[in-house]
């Protein structure tokens, strides 16, 4: 157990905590005097099945170093299920205070060939389920005055990557939900942010290797274990961050970064006013050079992990 509990008394849930990063997020939680709700339906990468052993062998891991943890097997796709697990929280470990959205699933395909199914599946999980667990809690948080979100999103939808159409507006969908939260409950003392996780983990897995750019930038991934993604999603849990709210941070093997979120670059103006030529003329060729151009998210983070 870590040397100073910065979590005692408190309460977690942790979603689609069975494995990789929910998994090294619940333990450190634990390891900070914090009890676990942890909640994995066992499904595969792509949502498929389900399977209780994950979910149990977390809570065992918690028992055994000390700690206090329940299970939960549910899907976060459902409303109603999300409210059990919020009630689940308080009649097995007295309350909630935290709330992590980590589960998810992928459903790759390049976009002209997805399917409704692809598409409902992905936003179902990622960004139904971060609203599901998130309002659940909220009206515990309004009461108490108190609580934190964590919320994980993707570069995938910060800047861009192929055959992620689903995934990608999912996981910037739950930017501005993560936003939102933080506005409408401020007054209450409850804060809310993102962290955008780079780590190997069966979703990443799933990455195709069929190439040698794949295959490299596959074991570079590799060298970025879940567990270094927990310090500082524990971290922001803690009293040392109450000020923290509204923020994107990302997190890649050592490094840690505070995200950019949306602002003007630059603007121009006609007091006659606009016609479509002289926007044509005058306005984009004006703006031009502030164009972002079609990066991925390995254009931007071009460099090995450190």
């Amino acid at each position: 157990m870590a040397t100073e509990k910065l979590l005692d008394g408190k309460v977690a849930l942790v979603t689609g905590a069975g494995r990789g990063v929910g998994r090294d997020i619940s333990l450190l939680m634990a390891q900070h005097g914090a009890k676990v709700l942890v909640n994995d339906l066992g499904g595969s990468e792509g949502g498929e099945g389900a399977d209780d052993t994950p979910a149990q062998q977390v809570v065992d891991e918690i028992k055994a170093m000390g700690g206090d943890a329940a299970a939960n097997y549910k899907s976060v796709a459902g409303f109603g299920a999300a409210q059990e697990m919020v009630d689940q929280a308080y009649e097995e470990l007295g309350g909630l205070d935290i709330v992590v959205n980590n589960a998810g699933i992928l459903r790759d395909v390049i976009f002209h060939k997805m399917t409704e199914e692809d598409w409902d599946s992905v936003i179902s999980v990622h960004l139904k389920g971060s609203f599901n667990v998130s309002r659940a809690a909220a009206t515990v948080f309004r009461g108490q005055e108190s609580g934190c979100f964590v919320h994980m999103t993707s570069t995938s939808g910060l800047v861009g990557n192929f055959g992620q159409a689903n995934y990608a507006a999912a996981k910037l969908g739950i930017v501005g939900l993560s936003k939102s939260i933080a506005l409408d409950m401020q007054r209450f003392g409850v804060r809310s942010n993102c962290i955008s996780p780079f780590a190997w983990s069966r979703l990443i897995g799933t990455i195709p290797t069929d190439t040698p750019e794949q295959q490299a930038r596959v074991e570079k991934i590799k060298q970025m274990t879940p567990a270094k993604i927990a310090p500082a999603t524990v971290a922001l849990c803690t009293e040392g961050a109450k000020d923290i709210s509204g923020q994107i941070f990302a997190v890649r093997n050592n490094e840690i970064f505070l995200m950019s979120q949306s602002r003007p670059l630059r603007s121009v103006q006609r007091s006659d006013g606009w016609t479509v030529e002289s926007v044509l003329d005058h306005a984009f060729p004006a703006m031009q050079a502030h164009y972002y151009p079609l990066d991925r998210s390995a254009d931007v983070f071009s460099w090995d992990p450190v």
